[in-house]
């Protein structure tokens, strides 16, 4: 007769030997991001130095980003990188244009531009407080610093449909043209502007025919009867090409019909 197999023992405890070498892995990862994080600072400082000196990737030989140590100091500073990049390229744009005497002069230039029409435009503001012409014309300066506008409302100068100024206009007109004769030496440039609505009668086409003729007489006023050099000024009509405001409302329509009077740098502007 055979003989009967001893039954063999079943080990239930082998998940054991799992979770402990997931313990040891997990001990050995936090281990080594403390290790990360504790940089020694002497070391980190001459580690900093000797790239900075090979390399120059820190401005001026600094030891660390912003104000402090980045590493030694914790996860923080990761937060201002973005900032200390942009400032990196700021910083590298500078250089450039230092080493780039064209590029320098250009932005001296610009610079210099700038403040000669801020300066322009303050002045054209405290001239039109002192001839009290605050409500009825508007102070500007373009975007590009190329010259100061004073736009004067068309309802005021003109009747609709019509180029011929209006009795109660040539007040304004005539303080404005004093102002005019601060800067007779520079490019005056006078835009007529309606809105878009169609206009055809026997003396105007068209909105652009009505515009430049608007121009033409503001300009005539300020050459007959205010003396000012005809070689500096110039005149053009732009119809309803350029709105400043929305033409499907009567109070953008009004907004619209204008007349713009800029004054260019003393380069004359384009």
């Amino acid at each position: 007769m055979a003989k009967k197999k001893e039954a063999q023992e079943i080990k239930t405890d082998g998940w054991k030997d799992t979770f402990s070498d997931l313990m040891n892995l997990l001990l050995c990862f936090f281990v080594l991001l403390y290790s990360m994080s504790a940089v020694d600072e002497t070391k980190y400082a001459e580690l900093v130095a000797s790239l900075s000196n090979s390399f120059s990737i820190f401005d001026g030989g600094a030891q660390a980003v912003g104000e402090g140590k980045l590493i030694s100091s914790g996860a923080t500073q990761l937060n201002n990188l973005d900032d200390y990049y942009s400032d990196m390229g700021k910083k590298a744009e500078e250089t450039d244009n230092a080493d780039d005497p064209l590029a320098e002069l250009e932005q001296k230039q610009q610079q210099e531009k700038k403040e000669k029409m801020e300066e322009m435009y303050g002045d054209v503001v405290e001239q039109t407080e002192q001839k009290q012409l605050e409500d009825d014309l508007d102070v500007t300066i373009d975007d590009g610093y190329n010259y100061v506008v004073l736009s004067l409302n068309g309802s005021v100068l003109f009747e609709s449909g019509s180029a011929d100024i209006q009795p109660g206009a040539k007040k304004i007109l005539s303080r404005v043209g004093d102002i005019l004769k601060n800067y007779s030496n520079n490019r005056i440039k006078i835009e007529g502007h309606t809105d878009n609505v169609p206009i055809h009668n026997a003396n105007y086409p068209s909105n652009l025919w009505l515009s430049t003729a608007r121009a033409t007489k503001v300009l005539e006023y300020f050459q007959d009867k205010k003396g000012i050099n005809p070689k500096n000024l110039e005149a053009s009509g732009r119809g309803s090409v350029d709105p400043i405001a929305d033409n499907k409302t009567q109070k953008g329509r009004s907004k619209n019909r204008r007349v713009e009077i800029k004054i260019y740098g003393a380069s004359g502007g384009n």
